[in-house]
C-alpha cells in the first residue's frame, strides 16, 4: 500500500483537519457514482432497441444500492468543520461536503428520470452556446481517411498485454480485471486502483494508444499521486474535478499523438447530445440526430445517446470537449500541467492547491505524465480546431 508523507508536526498542527479529512474518505469510500450508473443490461436493451426500428426507449436496469444514503448524508452533515480554525480551509471542506452529498444524491435517484437529472446538472451543469457551437465548428471538419492503426482486430487479452508492456514507463502498479457493466470500452476505478477492460470488445491499436494515454497515463496517475497526498482528498476528489481530469486526459492523448479527428468528433457529439437531452429530447430523438442527422454509425450512436440518458440524464460527457479547450489553452500559455496532477483536482483550484503546499498539508507529485514531456501530434488540422475553439 501507498504512504502518504506527512510529518507529525504537521499533523499536530493541524488535527481537526485531518481527522475531518479521514473521517470523509472512511464515508466516501461508498460513493463511487459510475459503479452505480453503468446499465447492468446494455447490451440486451441495445438489441431490443434495434429490433424495434429504434422506436422503444430502452429500460436500463441500475445496481442496487449497498449503503443507506439518508444515514450517510446524515454523517456527511455532522462533521464538525467548525473545528477548523483556518478559514479558508474550512470553506474548501464545506465544498467537499455539500459536493459528496449532491453526489449521494445522485446515486440515490438513478433511474428516476427528473430526480436523477436535478441532481445530476448540479455537478455537471449543461453545455454553454460556445460548447455547442465549438462542436458543430468541429463536425463541420471534412473527415479523415482511416488509416491502419484504425483496423480493430484486438482481443481484451491483447489490450490487458499492452497496458501491462505500456505501465512499464510509471512507477507504480496496474491491476487489470474484465467487466461486462461498464459503459467505455476500458475505465479507471479509483477505489481500487485498477484499470476494468469492457469483456467482448475488439480494440484498434490507435484505441489502445489512445486509452493507455487516457486511462493510465492521467486517471491511474492522478489516483496514485492522491493517495501519496497527506490529505485524502486529493485522492477521494476536489469538488467538480470532472472537467479538469477529463480535459487532462484527452490531452494526454493529444500529446502522445493518438488524438484523431474522428475522436474529437465523438467529443463533440457527446456534447450535441447533452444538449439535446438538456432541451428535453428523448432517447430515441437523440439517437435519431446522431444517427440520422449525423449519419453516425448506429452503434456508435446508441453508446453516446445511452452514456447522456443513463440514470435519467446524466451530462459529464458534455466536460470532455471544455475540459480539453481549456487544458490546450494553457499548455499554449505555456503553463506547466504539475499541479494538477497532484490527485483529483481542478484547475480553479490551484491557489488553494499551493496554499496546502505551503502549510505542508500537500506534496508535489511523485508520478508525472510521459506524454506531456513531448509533442507527438503531427496532424495540423488537430491544431487548426484547438487554435481556434472559443
Amino acid at each position: 500500500m501507498l504512504k502518504q508523507k506527512v510529518s507529525q508536526e504537521i499533523i499536530e498542527q493541524f488535527p481537526n483537519v485531518f481527522a475531518i479529512d479521514a473521517n470523509l474518505d472512511r464515508l466516501v469510500k461508498k460513493i463511487e457514482l459510475l459503479t452505480y450508473l453503468n446499465p447492468l443490461n446494455i447490451e440486451k436493451e441495445k438489441h431490443r432497441f434495434f429490433s424495434s426500428k429504434f422506436v422503444n426507449e430502452p429500460v436500463f436496469k441500475y445496481k442496487k444500492l449497498q449503503f443507506d444514503p439518508y444515514k450517510l448524508n446524515r454523517l456527511f452533515f455532522s462533521q464538525r468543520l467548525e473545528r477548523i480554525k483556518d478559514e479558508q480551509i474550512m470553506k474548501f471542506y464545506q465544498e467537499v461536503v455539500y459536493y459528496y452529498a449532491n453526489m449521494i444524491q445522485c446515486i440515490e435517484t438513478i433511474g428516476q428520470n427528473k430526480k436523477f437529472y436535478y441532481n445530476s446538472l448540479r455537478v455537471y451543469g449543461t453545455p454553454t452556446e460556445k460548447d455547442v457551437q465549438n462542436a458543430r465548428f468541429i463536425l463541420h471538419v471534412a473527415d479523415e481517411p482511416d488509416t491502419e492503426d484504425m483496423e480493430k482486430k484486438y482481443t481484451p487479452e491483447d489490450a490487458k498485454v499492452y497496458f501491462e508492456e505500456f505501465v512499464r514507463q510509471y512507477d507504480f502498479p496496474l491491476n487489470i480485471s474484465f467487466s461486462n457493466s461498464i459503459a467505455a470500452d476500458a475505465m479507471v476505478s479509483n477505489n481500487t486502483q485498477s484499470l476494468l477492460i469492457k469483456k467482448n470488445t475488439v480494440f484498434s491499436r490507435n484505441q489502445l494508444l489512445t486509452l493507455a494515454n487516457h486511462e493510465i497515463g492521467v486517471h491511474l496517475v492522478t489516483t496514485y499521486n492522491g493517495m501519496l497526498q497527506p490529505l485524502k482528498v486529493f485522492s477521494n476528489g476536489f469538488p467538480k474535478n470532472v472537467e479538469t481530469q477529463e480535459g487532462l486526459a484527452v490531452f494526454s492523448e493529444y500529446m502522445s499523438g493518438a488524438l484523431t479527428l474522428r475522436r474529437l468528433k465523438e467529443l463533440a457529439y457527446r456534447v450535441l447530445a447533452s444538449d439535446s437531452l438538456i432541451k428535453g429530447y428523448s432517447f430515441s430523438d437523440t439517437f435519431d440526430m446522431l444517427h440520422g442527422q449525423y449519419k453516425l454509425d448506429r452503434n456508435k450512436a446508441f453508446t453516446i445517446t445511452m452514456r447522456v440518458h443513463r440514470g435519467g440524464g446524466f451530462t459529464k460527457d458534455r466536460l470532455y470537449l471544455s475540459g480539453l479547450k481549456k487544458i490546450y489553452k494553457r499548455h499554449k500559455n505555456g503553463l506547466s500541467m504539475d499541479t494538477l496532477l497532484t490527485g483529483k483536482v481542478t484547475m480553479e483550484s490551484e491557489a488553494t492547491i499551493n496554499r496546502f503546499k505551503d502549510l505542508g498539508l500537500a506534496n508535489d507529485l511523485t508520478h508525472t505524465n510521459v506524454a506531456f514531456e513531448k509533442n507527438y501530434n503531427k496532424n495540423s488540422t488537430l491544431d487548426f480546431i484547438l487554435d481556434n475553439l472559443k
